[in-house]
């Protein structure tokens, strides 16, 4: 199967260009259109796969071209469409959904063989007895994050602690990747990654998105305070150290930083968000 930016996915019926990242490159074969992930959610095509590559698969014809007709003859309990060829896991549950619908339907998709998917009312839980404080924020995009745990609210069952939205957890993992991902705040990583592996995070099987072929050298580094109103009295291009003029950088691009002070972060702080879906942590 060759992958293709122009088709249109058969099953949630959206383009790669305008389809969320879970979904995957489009793949093409024999005049059938599907996201990678698309097909490897679909109720009981998993199991007739073949792995060939990073993100690539091959399915038997006969067996695409009937989760198309079955996935023609239901519609997504989310926008009512047809076309919802993910089915809940969970024994005598018939709802269906189209895969960029499970957000907004609470809905959770695991991203690993074998591929299970659950509606809002089967999904896994997180096991936790710990609730947030009072005015607890998120450790990723510093807004108020709730008062219990919920599908958009998550926190680390290795320090619970952590607390955090979905939407920047997940934002995170596609840029940290499967290399780098890790708590936010306590920096684990093993119980960390199999709990949102369950919980439905699609952690990317690739290097971090801030390690590429032209990255800027050490000494080339972004080396000014990009905050809106600089504080430091040397301005933007004085970093030090340690201290309020120590310079933090956005670990998702390294090409934004801020003064501590600029931006209202105490000596302990570890993390920095910036535009609500980067994170820095300094060490």
């Amino acid at each position: 199967m060759s992958e293709s930016t122009e088709r249109v996915c058969m099953l949630c019926g959206r383009p790669e260009s305008r389809s969320l990242y879970i979904c995957g490159p489009i793949q093409e074969a024999h005049g059938i259109s599907g996201h990678i992930y698309c097909l490897l959610f679909a109720s009981g095509l998993f199991e007739h796969g073949t792995q060939t590559g990073h993100r690539r698969w091959d399915f038997p014809i006969e067996n695409i071209q009937s989760v198309i007709e079955e996935a023609a003859r239901k519609r997504c309990f989310v926008c009512s469409e047809s076309g919802a060829s993910i089915t809940c896991r969970e024994s005598g549950c018939d709802r269906s959904f189209h895969l960029p619908c499970a957000t907004e339907g609470e809905c959770i998709t695991q991203f690993i063989p074998p591929f299970s998917s659950f509606c809002w009312e089967h999904c896994p839980q997180m096991a936790v007895d710990v609730v947030p404080g009072d005015n607890t924020s998120c450790v990723i995009c510093m807004e108020p994050v709730g008062d219990r745990v919920s599908y958009s609210t998550m926190v680390c069952l290795a320090c619970r602690n952590a607390w955090f939205h979905r939407s920047c957890i997940q934002e995170n993992a596609i840029h940290a990747g499967i290399v780098c991902f890790v708590c936010p705040a306590c920096r684990e990583r093993n119980v960390f990654v199999v709990q949102m592996l369950i919980m439905g995070i699609l952690i990317p099987l690739s290097l971090p998105s801030w390690i590429t072929e032209d990255s800027p050298e050490p000494e080339e580094r972004h080396s000014r305070c990009d905050a809106r109103e600089c504080l430091c009295p040397g301005g933007r291009e004085q970093v030090e150290e340690e201290g309020s003029w120590q310079l933090l950088l956005c670990c998702s691009c390294a090409a934004e930083g801020t003064h501590r002070a600029c931006s209202n972060l105490g000596d302990s702080t570890t993390s920095w968000a910036v535009r609500r879906l980067c994170w820095t942590q300094h060490r």
